[in-house]
């Protein structure tokens, strides 16, 4: 779990420093990580970027009702649609929850009325627009420092 936490907070720490930090020597180290990775419990190393240098401003949530009998075709125009990052299938009062990435609130209002508004089968949305977020540690690695 030690290990877990230091790779989640800076997964481009190198073996050797890590090593360090954990009193683990680098060549277990090494035997441990590529474990977890053969396991599965770690599905891949990435970047954080910061999006408002790509020049993404607006992030919001969009809460889509459907008509059932479109939902491969819908999800396959959601995948196709660069603005979408995600699509997560919810309980609720919306069938599909969808998060959009745009450079301001024009592009915004556009992707929403003219690309998944005129989706056939879409009935209606809701978007919620990102005000601020705060990011935090899962409990699982919360409890290490507790």
């Amino acid at each position: 779990m030690k290990l877990l936490f230091e790779l989640t907070k800076d997964g481009s720490i190198s073996v050797p420093v890590l090593s360090k930090k954990l009193g683990i020597n680098a060549s277990v180290l090494y035997s441990r990580i590529k474990r977890l990775v053969k396991k599965k419990l770690i599905k891949k190393f990435t970047v954080e970027i910061d999006d408002s240098l790509l020049g993404i401003g607006v992030k919001a949530n969009v809460g889509i009702n459907r008509d059932p009998k479109f939902k491969d075709a819908i999800h396959k125009k959601f995948m196709e649609t660069p603005e979408v990052v995600s699509i997560s299938e919810v309980t609720g009062r919306f069938d599909i929850m969808i998060q959009v990435y745009s450079k301001n609130l024009e592009s915004l209002h556009s992707i929403v009325i003219e690309k998944i508004g005129k989706i056939e089968g879409i009935q209606n949305t809701e978007t919620f627009v990102e005000l601020q977020k705060t990011d935090k540690d899962p409990v699982y690695l919360n409890e290490l420092t507790s």
